[in-house]
């Protein structure tokens, strides 16, 4: 029993001198200037630290040890252990979809209006109104093919007329744009009729299926025209010789 007790005095000797060492260890340090950190942050998922102490992290948080909420998105957290500052990246917006390019009229979805305008007079012509009776939006370039009555010669581009014209003009559901058939009746052979053909064109001048016109009178009568030559203008969203 003797040689029991003294055993027993001398583990629970050796457990308080080790305690004491262990305060004498942290007595130590504290008067060295050396401290502790404990962490108030930890990261989730955290790649490596940026040269500039900024890591971002691919679960998108910071979770901290004491049971806060996580961080929301651009805010700083303190790592004290790791004394580096953590920012959460912010999600990039997903990109906008982009829209469907806009088509070629075809000519089935065009209404036309042909108004014969000035008569027998000087500046006479046909003013063409072409508009987008669909749904979606459509675009038309250059001057329409033109052939006037029965005849199957497509009119020529009206030399007076601004050059170019390859431009696309966009028709929203609604929208129109406008041509005019110049007449000339000063020649020998007249040629008279109530009727043109229409069609539109493309960019490289070939043209879709045609549609056959009458001309009216701004009362809304069919109306007669006279010509010897004829020239027709490009498409434009303003009305030619609008006086």
């Amino acid at each position: 029993m003797r040689t029991s007790r003294i055993r027993i005095a001398a583990v629970a000797g050796a457990t308080t001198a080790l305690a004491l060492g262990f305060t004498a260890y942290a007595n130590s340090a504290t008067d060295s200037g050396t401290q502790t950190h404990r962490s108030t942050g930890t990261v989730a998922h955290a790649a490596p630290y940026t040269s500039t102490g900024s890591v971002e992290q691919a679960a998108g948080q910071v979770i901290a040890s004491e049971g806060a909420a996580p961080a929301a998105a651009g805010q700083q957290v303190t790592v004290a252990s790791a004394k580096k500052t953590v920012t959460v990246a912010k999600k990039k917006p997903a990109p906008r979809a982009t829209t469907t390019s806009v088509r070629q009229c075809s000519g089935d979805e065009i209404s036309y209006d042909v108004l014969h305008r000035f008569p027998k007079q000087l500046g006479e012509h046909l003013l063409v109104t072409a508009m987008n009776a669909d749904s979606k939006p459509c675009w038309v370039t250059a001057s329409p093919s033109v052939m006037l009555g029965d005849t199957v010669n497509v009119l020529p581009h009206s030399k007076k007329d601004a050059p170019g014209g390859t431009a696309r003009i966009t028709l929203k559901p609604g929208a129109k744009v406008y041509s005019a058939v110049n007449l000339f009746a000063d020649g020998t052979k007249k040629r008279t009729s109530t009727e043109l053909s229409l069609a539109l064109r493309d960019q490289g001048g070939d043209t879709g299926p045609a549609v056959e016109l009458n001309a009216f009178t701004s009362k809304g009568a069919v109306s007669k025209f006279t010509w010897s030559d004829a020239d027709v203008t490009n498409w434009n969203t303003a009305k030619p010789y609008d006086f």
